[in-house]
């Protein structure tokens, strides 16, 4: 008898590695129309860090996220998440995982908004049928500043207020795993530095993993490792050290 998620998740060991792609393929199209998004990509990422990827467009940052995050399939090689290899998974045990394992912020806030903040929040375990922590919740709350909007909709709010009300909402689970995709794309300055101080709030001090897909250097000198890819193939790999040298970076990639 095949075992289960769950018994699968049991019989591993925790390890420094949370995230492990081994030799991601994805190719869309056929023919002369084929496009090669992801060409033999190995990568792995520990526990409790903080991981920018860049890349011009078009260089498959978007795609390899999409795959780690099992939102898409590879057409070729593996992922596991937290000791569980999620390439071969059914759609139902996929819809668990990522229930269970992953928190995500996007760039468009992706908010209910007949939904109050504080409901918006606690929609992923609303949706699982688990019972708030409330402690962790208002922590939560009062962590990316919204206290006093717990009430408010959406529309009652800022953008930088609405994608700090995603980081919550990301975080409410407590995931294995927060990926975030161009989450201050749709924001200004301020609320970009507020949104990218949360996530680096959330390794530091809540022990979660961030990865994150950025095109803005500013955004990418807050992690802790900086990951660059080109034409399908990772190209970089290192401590960001700063915006100036992650401007000279993409300077060689373009």
């Amino acid at each position: 008898m095949e075992s289960t998620l769950e018994e699968r998740r049991q019989s591993e060991t925790p390890r420094s590695e949370i995230v492990v792609a081994r030799g991601l393929e994805r190719t869309f199209g056929t023919g002369e129309a084929q496009v090669r998004a992801l060409e033999g990509v190995d990568v792995a990422f520990e526990r409790s860090r903080y991981t920018s990827i860049m890349g011009p467009s078009g260089s498959g940052k978007s795609t390899l996220m999409h795959i780690l995050a099992g939102l898409d399939r590879p057409t070729a090689g593996t992922v596991e998440i937290d000791g569980v290899e999620i390439t071969g998974l059914d759609d139902g045990e996929l819809t668990e995982l990522r229930r269970d394992k992953l928190g995500f912020v996007f760039q468009f806030f992706n908010l209910l908004p007949v939904l109050t903040a504080e409901e918006n929040i606690l929609l992923p375990l609303s949706i699982a049928r688990r019972k708030p922590d409330r402690e962790w919740v208002d922590l939560l709350i009062d962590r990316v500043g919204l206290d006093d909007r717990r009430t408010h909709r959406p529309s009652e709010l800022s953008g930088g207020q609405q994608q700090r009300v995603a980081v919550a909402r990301a975080l409410v689970t407590k995931p294995a795993v927060l990926f975030a995709d161009e989450p201050t794309g749709n924001l200004d300055s301020k609320s970009s530095d507020d949104v990218l101080r949360l996530l680096r709030a959330a390794v530091d001090e809540f022990d979660q993993t961030v990865v994150m897909v950025t095109h803005e250097p500013d955004a990418a000198a807050h992690g802790d490792r900086l990951i660059a890819l080109r034409d399908g193939h990772l190209v970089h790999d290192a401590p960001p050290v700063s915006a100036d040298a992650v401007i000279e970076l993409l300077k060689t990639l373009a």
